[in-house]
């Protein structure tokens, strides 16, 4: 149990771009309901020249002086509605704005939505499907930013992963947890959920120890969530999410590594942001728009030396991301320990610290 399955019909060559090869055995007990209490009490995973069982609070000790840690400082909206067509239930979770009051989101059942159709989501709050997209619609509510915002907090919940058992879905609880102590821009349907395990008094020990801290944007969206479907990886195409670098993180980071500090990411959206605002030099610049990198094995980092992420899900771009970052053999084998050593999985999970292999 717990042991990645690997197939056994393709060559080793093709094996990292067979969707097999990132399929494992989880014990359901292992998914966790709920965050860690207190955060920095989770559990982490030293991936080095060994695996090491840690706590979270051991990572002033882990890192070294000099180093940067970024982190994601998205904030999760209430984007999870249930509304009505009619008669018929409609649950949308809305994840791109488009303009004033438009916004795009998945609905289901899709199906029941045409572009024209109004749906109430009570009180005074509704919208016109102007466009659906297969399982996607875009809607207008007819609000500025402001307003929208004030309906989202009344009539909105916290759109949890399919993996958290909620009867009625997100709980008041959820709208705490589900948000790290970095949240400020506000625009994600999914929380960067390495930032959950971070304390006030875990940032202090950073700080005391010397390790300096920097941020992005990533405004992870709903397609984190959804499995890979082709048998080939590399046919698997990543939905795009809105990405910022500010010249003055780019410039904080960059004279970082110059002076010999490594370049901490924490989670893979920090790490996906900042793939994608680098150049082929190694430099980190301003960056402002979509990103859709999917990193898979044999990619190049260039901005990156360590990872600290939450252990993840089967069969997912994320899984194939840290199989890219520390090896696949070696990520194999750490989620094959976790499995044994009952570490907590997904988004309320452990975490692991990740340190490649020496590359070329």
């Amino acid at each position: 149990m717990g042991q990645a399955r690997t197939p056994h019909t393709v060559s080793p060559a093709a094996q990292a771009w067979d969707i097999g090869t990132y399929d494992f055995d989880l014990p359901p007990h292992l998914i966790a309901a709920r965050p860690a209490n207190p955060r920095d009490s989770a559990r982490l995973l030293h991936i080095a020249g060994d695996l090491s069982d840690r706590s979270v609070r051991d990572l002033p000790g882990l890192l070294r002086r000099g180093d940067i840690l970024v982190v994601n400082d998205t904030k999760v909206i209430p984007a999870h509605l249930v509304g009505k067509r009619g008669a018929a239930r409609v649950e949308i979770t809305l994840h791109r704005q488009e303009g004033a009051g438009v916004w795009r989101g998945l609905a289901r059942p899709a199906k029941r939505l045409r572009p024209g159709d109004r749906v109430e989501f009570g009180g005074t709050l509704s919208a016109e499907v102007i466009a659906r997209n297969e399982g996607e619609v875009t809607l207008s509510f007819g609000l500025d930013d402001a307003a929208m915002r004030e309906a989202l907090a009344r009539h909105g919940a916290v759109p949890l992963p399919p993996y958290i058992p909620r009867e009625r879905g997100a709980d008041v609880q959820d709208r705490a947890d589900y948000q790290t102590l970095f949240a400020r821009a506000e625009g994600a349907v999914a929380a960067p959920t390495a930032g959950l395990h971070f304390t006030p008094a875990l940032l202090d020990a950073l700080q005391a120890a010397g390790i300096a801290r920097a941020s992005v944007t990533l405004h992870v969206g709903p397609g984190t969530f959804l499995p890979i479907k082709t048998d080939d990886i590399r046919a698997h195409r990543m939905h795009a999410e809105r990405a910022t670098l500010t010249d003055e993180a780019a410039r904080a980071i960059n004279a970082a590594r110059a002076s010999g500090g490594r370049v901490v990411a924490v989670g893979s959206t920090a790490l996906r942001t900042l793939e994608s605002a680098v150049g082929e030099d190694g430099i980190l610049r301003a960056f402002d728009g979509d990103t859709s990198l999917f990193i898979t094995p044999g990619y190049r980092f260039k901005s990156v030396d360590v990872l600290m992420t939450n252990f993840h899900l089967p069969r997912s771009t994320l899984f194939v991301l840290v199989a890219a970052f520390g090896g696949l053999a070696r990520m194999r084998a750490a989620y094959d320990h976790a499995i044994r050593a009952e570490y907590r999985f997904f988004s309320y999970g452990d975490a692991c610290l990740i340190e490649p292999e020496a590359r070329p």
